[in-house]
């Protein structure tokens, strides 16, 4: 499906059933694909175009049912990127992977409503704003376009978010603020099937935060049943716990985090290691 800007009802169809879990299935695998430097996890980052499209075109082959396509690192300390040099890294991958598979779903993983315009137009069809559509420019680029989006939570910004966190009750903070927005978004005319939550674990939360936000993804869904996403995937909240130091070596423990969210009844789980987490979830799909 080539890249358009405005709502298309088929389309919007196929990415509101991509946004929520079957029935009586396990989560949808939501692939990380680092077009950056300095992401995290360093064996995620791409440097070239083609290295990104052909991890791209093996995520999905593996197991993924999105593509997340980032063109700047959001770690706590995170260096500052252009939107110009961040339009430069994601729009040719986007464009290059929708050549090659004109149906599989991707997402642009941006705070910048200029380059969530040129990715949708660019073929994206999920807009996954870290910063919460704290940008009223985003807002409306997500409703012109009708397009699908993950609003994720984030106390502060990627440079000072992990400075000294604080709430009262952070599951409940939390799930309020998302719910309040995407229910803004819903009053403006967006369908709710086309929004995804996500905690933000990591973002402006330390462990004891993130730990009280994994045990109550009931409260981000809502009346209106909105999807929920939890993006854990290698995480310092599990380096914590297991003493891993080294992202490199935190995979166990992200995948005991995927074993948590199909039980939760979790919708969508973004992660570096799509194979693993596509196995797991296809033995816990036939045994649990």
């Amino acid at each position: 499906m080539e890249g358009t800007f405005g709502p298309n009802s088929d389309r919007q169809e196929q990415i509101a059933g991509a946004l929520r879990r079957p029935e009586g299935g396990s989560c949808h695998i939501m692939g990380v694909l680092n077009i950056t430097p300095d992401s995290f996890h360093e064996q995620s980052r791409m440097t070239t175009t083609d290295e990104a499209i052909q991890a791209g075109l093996a995520m999905w082959q593996n197991g993924a049912v999105w593509l997340d396509v980032g063109g700047e690192s959001t770690r706590p300390g995170a260096a500052l990127v252009t939107a110009t040099e961040e339009q430069q890294r994601v729009i040719p991958v986007i464009e290059g992977l929708r050549k090659v598979n004109s149906n599989g779903f991707i997402s642009v993983d941006t705070r910048r409503a200029s380059v969530a315009r040129a990715a949708i137009k660019a073929g994206a069809d999920l807009i996954n704003d870290v910063s919460g559509l704290r940008d009223p420019a985003m807002v409306d680029v997500v409703l012109e376009a009708g397009c699908g989006v993950c609003i994720m939570h984030m106390q502060g910004t990627p440079a000072t978010m992990q400075n000294a966190p604080s709430y009262t009750e952070c599951a409940e903070e939390v799930s309020q603020q998302l719910l309040e927005t995407a229910r803004a978004l819903k009053s403006a005319g967006h369908p709710i099937e086309l929004i995804a939550l996500d905690p933000g674990i990591g973002f402006g939360k330390n462990l004891d935060h993130n730990i009280e936000l994994l045990q109550h993804p009931e409260l981000m869904r809502g009346i209106e049943g909105f999807a929920v996403l939890w993006g854990v995937s290698r995480k310092s909240m599990i380096g914590a716990i297991t003493g891993k130091e080294n992202p490199s070596d935190r995979l166990a423990g992200t995948l005991g985090v995927a074993a948590v969210a199909h039980y939760e009844g979790v919708d969508l789980l973004r992660v570096h290691d799509v194979t693993e987490h596509a196995d797991l979830l296809k033995m816990l799909d036939v045994l649990a």
